[in-house]
């Protein structure tokens, strides 16, 4: 550990040291540290944040060799991504050290966490050109979002409208192995069209999505349609409609997913709608109101042997109605935020019966600057769930810059986890569910140091954190079936050490028009003190990340020529080390792009989830045109 923390450390005032070499260009730059984090009420640039925030911006995302959002998601340290088959069929997603239950996904703020399982939490109706920028927020977050955001969140900033257009995004790829059996290449392809509409009172934007392919072993074969819509409509100088809406069709064979090796022969579809509806209104200078509803549906159909569907087929159909109001109101001694929350979450399942519960929560907020560069944001969340009572989650951050563009903080904040229905009531030959569980809670504490100007960003920091009745599905013989209990208190302490430098260069004979240098490291150290006796082994608890370490780098060439790196080393406690290298080439001219995606370039073996061998090396050509 001690070794990449120097190394860490070393990169950072490296390349602290080069920024203060070269004069600033403002307008040439791309400015990640005016990134506007947007939460519900209370928003803040990136520069001004007292948390440990990664943003993945829109530069980055569309020059990374990627095709999906789980995909990005795995080149930030700190974030496990669990996938189980090529393109995002399924990905778990956990932030430090966490389970993929206890990590709250949102869209524009929208929830889209699944009270059945957190397994179905990647399922998004978006693409990659959707995206404006993604927030990871480390740390507990329920004083921001409410419930679940037990270890952090991640919230998918959707690409407002410029102007009137239409582009496409067409690739395919392959790996050029032969599946044993059928002799066929293994290979997919997929086909991305976003169009947008600039009025003078309203913009639109639709995009649609298609991708398929064999797998990449036997039964991974993949089918997956995409289409969102979202539209703002100003109704006067102070009022607006935000619209979303989404759909994803996510069929996909399931082979080790869940239960190896008797599910060899496994298929799942996963359906997903998701609909908001916000109204903004300027009540007056100082006092903005924003009521929101969402829906979402999501159809999870399971059959364990499809050519045997009434075997262990498993059905099951949740809802889940939101309506939030948001208040934002400034005065002279700071600015407010108040917020009122309501949500049902019901399911019919034909393993998990027909179940539903209901929360209801009140966020209060206060920003303030009480001396000269010092920002205080002080808060709680209070709740009542119909399974659980009453809960309140209070947080505090401050930040000070202390010196030109270094900045310190630290911040505490809890957190509350709610157990799915699949871990309250399921049913299964090796799965059994436990109606007792009670809710998961965090405390987490950070500090650390941070320099943000024109081009270059660091961050270095350390949290501790405790989760109280954590919940693991355990057992005491490996004859039995899994059940999750509230069987330990876990405590992790945890490092992260991070930079970003950028270059760009408008003059069109520079050789080098672009630069980008991007690396991180994150150290997690947990410890687990058993309540429960009879809990010998374990499912998830011990298959956390200890060190994560990923580099990127990319250069543009006469603004024609790009190229990009990456390399992610990654280290559980229970398992193997691996690194994975990525690439992409692309010939870049004003209207269209074509590139070429080689990923895990040496063909490396390992797992990520259960007993699911990821794919070696795959390889993808793609177009993308814009007018």
């Amino acid at each position: 550990m001690k070794k990449f923390a120097f190394t860490g450390i070393a990169l950072l005032s490296l390349m602290a040291s080069l920024q203060a070499q070269q004069p600033s260009k403002r307008d040439t730059i791309n400015r990640l540290d005016e990134v506007m984090v947007k939460e519900n009420r209370l928003q803040l640039p990136f520069s001004q944040q007292n948390r440990n925030i990664w943003i993945l911006d829109q530069e980055k995302i569309k020059n990374l060799p990627i095709r999906s959002v789980a995909e990005l998601l795995s080149f930030v340290t700190g974030v496990d991504v669990r996938q189980r088959g090529p393109g995002g069929a399924q990905a778990d997603i956990s932030l430090d050290g966490g389970t993929f239950d206890q990590s709250l996904v949102l869209i524009n703020g929208v929830k889209v966490s699944d009270p059945q399982t957190g397994h179905n939490m990647m399922n998004l109706p978006i693409t990659l050109n959707d995206i404006a920028h993604i927030e990871i927020i480390r740390g507990s977050a329920s004083r921001i979002y409410g419930i679940n955001a037990l270890t952090g969140a991640i919230n998918i900033v959707t690409r407002s409208v410029e102007k009137t257009s239409l582009s496409a995004n067409v690739f395919a790829g392959s790996s050029f192995k032969k599946d044993e059996v059928s002799g066929d290449t293994y290979a997919n392809y997929g086909l991305q069209v976003n169009g947008t509409h600039k009025g003078e009172k309203a913009s639109h934007s639709l995009s649609l999505a298609q991708e398929a392919g064999n797998g990449y072993r036997y039964n991974t074969a993949f089918n997956n349609q995409k289409v969102f819509y979202q539209g703002k409509v100003e109704l006067g100088a102070a009022d607006g409609l935000d619209i979303m809406a989404g759909y994803i069709h996510n069929n996909f064979g399931a082979n080790g997913f869940y239960s190896s090796p008797g599910d060899k022969e496994s298929e799942e579809t996963v359906k997903t709608l998701l609909a908001s509806v916000a109204y903004t209104r300027k009540i007056n200078a100082a006092w903005t109101l924003t009521p929101r509803i969402s829906y979402r549906n999501n159809v999870d159909d399971y059959l364990y042997i499809k050519q045997n569907p009434d075997q262990f087929h498993n059905n099951h159909h949740t809802h889940v109605w939101d309506a939030e109001l948001n208040n934002t109101i400034q005065t002279k001694i700071g600015t407010f935020g108040v917020g009122l929350e309501t949500r049902r979450e019901s399911i019919n399942s034909t393993n998990l019966g027909k179940r539903d519960r209901t929360n209801t929560g009140l966020f209060g907020e206060f920003k303030f600057e009480p001396i000269d560069r010092l920002l205080i944001n002080m808060g709680a969340y209070a709740n009542y769930n119909s399974d659980y009572g009453w809960q309140a989650f209070p947080g505090i951050d401050a930040g000070y810059n202390f010196y030109g563009n270094w900045r310190v903080f630290a911040n505490v904040g809890t957190g509350q986890r709610l157990p799915t229905y699949t871990d309250l009531y399921y049913k299964g030959p090796t799965n059994i569910g436990n109606d007792l569980l009670q809710p998961e809670k965090s405390v987490y504490a950070e500090g650390g140091l941070k320099y943000n100007s024109d081009r270059l960003v660091m961050n270095a920091s350390y949290f501790v954190r405790r989760i109280d009745n954590f919940i693991d599905w355990v057992k005491a013989q490996q004859t039995d079936p899994w059940k999750p209990e509230n069987f330990s208190e876990v405590n992790t302490k945890g490092l992260t050490l991070s930079a970003d430098y950028s270059l760009k260069q408008q003059n069109a004979s520079a050789v080098l028009s672009q630069l980008r240098v991007g690396a991180a490291y994150t150290y997690l150290d947990p410890s687990f003190k058993t309540t429960l006796a009879a809990a010998a082994f374990s499912r998830y608890a011990l298959e956390s990340l200890r060190n994560q370490l990923s580099g990127t780098v990319h250069a543009d060439v006469y603004h024609t020529f790009g190229i990009t790196l990456t390399a992610r080393y990654n280290e559980r406690i229970n398992y193997k080390s691996y690194t994975v290298l990525d690439a992409r080439l692309a010939y870049k001219q004003a209207k269209y792009s074509i590139y070429a995606d080689g990923a895990n370039l040496l063909n490396v073996q390992y797992i990520e989830a259960g007993a699911v061998p990821m794919p070696g090396s795959w390889f993808t050509l793609g177009v993308k045109v814009g007018l």
